[in-house]
């Protein structure tokens, strides 16, 4: 039986671990989430009674499954039960791969579509239909369980989609290929067809967890709640998060109410929260509170709970000083309040805005390092074998992170398995003695992995062309990360194309965090830095929930910080119809004491001194 120090959980989180039940768990910001949903999948991996039952547990990205893992590997817990990872992930691994010959669609093999491949094959349609204003972004779509929901913002292109969806999907079957939402769409119609796929799954997990259950589509509650159906009240669910942060609506994600889930995989559950904020100042636990529409009052209980925060709003600075007063702000934070470069986060509701502003703070502040969508210089694909492989090929033998990279040989030995590739014969530290063992002089990023690919290949004996699947991920993977190498050298990326700026990218957290509203969450700061928080912006023109939607975003903002936090609603922005962007409502009408800026902000067009 799994057992901890007294001192490790509070009451609460006790609680929630302990129930022997299945627990439907709303916890607030700060309050030791992960801490709890690691104890609780320890607890649960040490009730196992056969070597046939497993647990599972569903995060929403793979970097929250990383850390999870890694807390339970530093636990001391056996872990080689435990299955976790994303929905899509758990739906190819244990329904599509299996049982996929069962379904029309699939019985005669299938491959999932690289995400760079599938933007690739929607601009090529959508430049071929020629209809004005006719994007891959008017295409995106997802699924529910009963139909296909599109999110084309304009109206008029919603016939020309329909039509362009069509085609894509034509040319997916006859590559006999899937995206992502067939994955979800074919694993739910596996599981209701009949009973029998999701009995055996019930018999085999018998703890399903699930992670920012707020974020969770209707068709993904579908596929989780027929398990646990079947099981018959012997697999137990563990469902945990915030409906506070339930920011990603435009996708399909939902904080289904405790009862419909009860209701849907006929299962009894304990409500349950956690209410002790244990990451930010009174003051900030104060202010995002305003935010709190949904969940209990939050306590700030941590050793930060008395620091004297900085809350300011901005509204004055013009959009041509922002850059000049984001690198005052982060050297004010870093060098008069003695804030660590990697405890500062800059964060944006856009990804293109945050991409241009990372390039231009890198070389605005070239003695500090950073984290953004701007400074990563290859495809980020974690599903692709080959962005796998670079995981351990650009980190180093390291004691501190043998058992991570000890973990990623045994992803990359179950593909090459599952590929047909004969490596039965290695062990996960074999393999990892033979990437540790190839050395190569080559200082440009893509040639040196290009390189290194080719050489893992030729010491495990194998031919890439004999691989479909292999061979398909490593096209994806170089056209990809040249196209987008190529684009951020030309707007300015001067030295990501070399090998130590690849490596970064998997190293530990350690310059400032440029970052997406909903990229930063499950994140903190000591000092958060929020910009364009504008309406149309935040909420975005399109999303239905309008300031629901605004609530949320600030209140998952606002969370994320420890110590300090300054909003700036910028001036001088435009809309496509030449009409200026005013900041977000939600914001505009919080009559909140906000501190003085620290200094006045700047004249347009002239960079302030530094402090």
């Amino acid at each position: 039986m799994f057992v901890w120090a007294e001192d490790d959980l509070n009451a609460e989180q006790a609680a929630a671990v302990m129930e022997p039940g299945s627990v439907f768990l709303t916890a607030c910001p700060g309050s030791g989430k992960t801490r709890t949903l690691t104890y609780r999948i320890a607890r649960e991996l040490s009730l196992l009674t056969s070597p046939q039952q497993r647990v599972m547990a569903i995060t929403y990205t793979h970097r929250a499954a990383e850390e999870i893992q890694d807390r339970i590997d530093g636990l001391g817990v056996d872990s080689s039960r435990l299955w976790i990872g994303t929905i899509h992930a758990f739906c190819l691994e244990w329904i599509l791969k299996p049982y996929g010959i069962y379904h029309p669609s699939l019985r005669n093999g299938f491959r999932v579509i690289d995400p760079q491949a599938r933007d690739a094959l929607l601009d090529e349609l959508c430049a071929a239909s020629k209809v004005p204003g006719l994007s891959r972004w008017e295409c995106d779509h997802y699924v529910t369980t009963s139909s296909t929901i599109f999110q084309c913002r304009d109206a008029t292109l919603a016939p020309h989609v329909e039509t362009i969806l069509k085609q894509y999907r034509a040319r997916l079957q006859a590559d006999r290929q899937i995206d992502f939402e067939m994955m979800l769409k074919f694993s739910y119609q596996l599981i209701k067809r009949g009973d029998a796929v999701a009995k055996i799954l019930s018999r085999i997990f018998t703890c399903i967890l699930v992670d920012e259950y707020q974020d969770t589509k209707e068709i993904q509650y579908g596929i989780l709640a027929a398990i646990l159906k079947a099981g018959g009240g012997e697999t137990r669910a563990f469902i945990v998060g915030d409906p506070n942060q339930a920011i990603l609506a435009s996708l399909g994600g939902h904080a289904m109410a405790v009862a419909d889930f009860a209701t849907l995989a006929s299962v009894a559950l304990v409500e349950k929260d956690l209410s002790r904020n244990y990451r930010s100042s009174r003051r900030i636990v104060e202010y995002f509170g305003h935010f709190n529409e949904l969940t209990a009052t939050i306590e700030a209980a941590g050793e930060h709970r008395d620091f004297a925060s900085l809350i300011t709003y901005d509204t004055e600075t013009h959009q041509k000083d922002l850059e000049a007063e984001l690198v005052r702000l982060i050297r004010r934070s870093i060098e008069v309040e003695k804030i660590a470069p990697h405890e500062v986060c800059v964060v944006a509701p856009q990804w293109a805005k945050l991409a241009t502003m990372t390039r231009a703070l890198i070389a605005a502040l070239p003695e500090y390092e950073f984290n953004g969508p701007g400074a990563i210089p290859f495809a980020r694909s974690p599903d692709n074998f080959w962005y796998k492989v670079s995981r351990i090929v650009l980190t180093k033998p390291h004691p501190a992170l043998f058992v991570r990279r000890l973990r990623w040989a045994g992803e990359v030995l179950r593909e090459l398995i599952n590929a047909g590739a004969p490596v039965e014969h290695l062990s996960r530290r074999d393999f990892l003695r033979l990437c540790n063992g190839i050395r190569l002089n080559e200082l440009d990023g893509l040639t040196y992995l290009r390189l290194f690919f080719d050489a893992l290949l030729d010491v495990l004996g194998l031919s890439i062309d004999d691989y479909d699947t292999i061979k398909d991920h490593h096209v994806a993977f170089f056209d990809a990360s040249t196209a987008r190498l190529k684009l951020l050298v030309k707007e300015g990326g001067e030295g990501l194309s070399e090998l130590s700026a690849f490596q970064k990218v998997f190293s530990e957290r350690s310059g400032i965090t440029v970052s997406s509203i909903h990229g930063v969450k499950g994140l903190e700061f000591d000092t958060v830095i929020a910009y364009c928080l504008l309406e149309d912006m935040v909420p975005h023109f399109s999303d239905p929930e309008g300031q629901a939607s605004a609530t949320k975003l600030l209140y998952v903002i606002g969370s994320r910080a420890r110590k300090h936090l300054h909003l700036i609603s910028e001036q001088g922005r435009q809309n496509k119809y030449r009409e200026p962007y005013l900041p977000t409502k939600r914001l505009e009408t919080y009559a909140y004491g906000y501190d003085a800026w620290p200094s006045p902000p700047p004249t347009t067009g002239v960079a302030p001194a530094p402090p």
